[in-house]
């Protein structure tokens, strides 16, 4: 399988746009250190109707201002995000050389798929790692406060040279609130964190995020001194990727009515 033309590519960072399991299966085998990613959970509902609703009604509080593109692949039961995650995961794991790392978001109600998945896939599950948003997020009066999601840690093979190279001790757990002026996407993560997850790696790294969103990895990854491979399926998300990575990215509000 031949790769498409990028839909946007630098010196340190190269984009494509359209599905990301056709653009993996013609990326070179052991070709990037790392994978990290955020891909669509199709866990926002406790119903099948909930779930394929569009994602802009189950991930947006009523009231909000700022309106979003919505995003694809949003629509899957736990079942069919299992099959569905896990032959994209194996591709991951052709991708990545012998001991690099998959870190991939993920929350409660996917976390059991999800692990499961990455073990189908053919990586070694190393744990979890909790993302705490802090106390700007949805409350749930009379219940818990649903202030967490979850990085899924995994590796291929053995971590063998890396962990040994990098003499670091990583926290078990990050805390960081998502900053509005940088949310260019419905679930968009924030830069900084971003970064603090990608300080596991060595600069000069390669990382791949196969679902890149509004493009946070890709910014993060330059930030640090690391090459960069991005897949966004969404024609809005790509161009505000590609904007934001060119230095042209227009502001929230602005980005919302692309």
């Amino acid at each position: 399988m031949t790769l498409p033309s990028p839909f946007w590519g630098d010196t340190t960072t190269t984009l494509y746009q359209g599905d990301s399991l056709r653009i993996l299966q013609a990326l070179p085998t052991a070709s990037v250190d790392a994978v990290v990613t955020d891909p669509p959970y199709s866990s926002g509902g406790m119903t099948m109707s909930a779930r394929q609703a569009p994602t802009s009604s189950k991930y947006v509080l009523t009231g909000t201002k700022v309106q979003r593109p919505e995003f694809c692949g949003d629509n899957r039961d736990q079942r069919s995000f299992t099959l569905w995650a896990s032959l994209w995961l194996a591709e991951c794991l052709r991708v990545t050389r012998p001991g690099g790392v998959l870190l991939s978001f993920i929350d409660w109600r996917q976390l059991p798929s999800m692990t499961d998945a990455v073990q189908v896939g053919g990586w070694i599950w190393r744990g979890i790692v909790p993302w705490d948003k802090t106390e700007g997020v949805r409350p749930q009066m009379g219940f818990f406060r649903a202030q967490c999601e979850y990085v899924l840690t995994a590796s291929n093979g053995p971590m063998g040279d890396q962990a040994r190279t990098r003499r670091v001790c990583m926290p078990g757990c990050f805390r960081e609130s998502v900053h509005s002026r940088e949310k260019l996407h419905i679930t968009g993560k924030p830069v900084e964190l971003m970064k603090r997850l990608l300080d596991i790696l060595p600069s000069g790294s390669t990382v791949l995020d196969p679902f890149a969103g509004s493009g946070t990895t890709l910014v993060a990854a330059r930030a640090m001194g690391m090459h960069s491979i991005g897949v966004e399926m969404s024609d809005e998300y790509a161009s505000i990727a590609r904007d934001r990575l060119a230095g042209t990215a227009p502001t929230t509000a602005a980005a919302a009515q692309v």
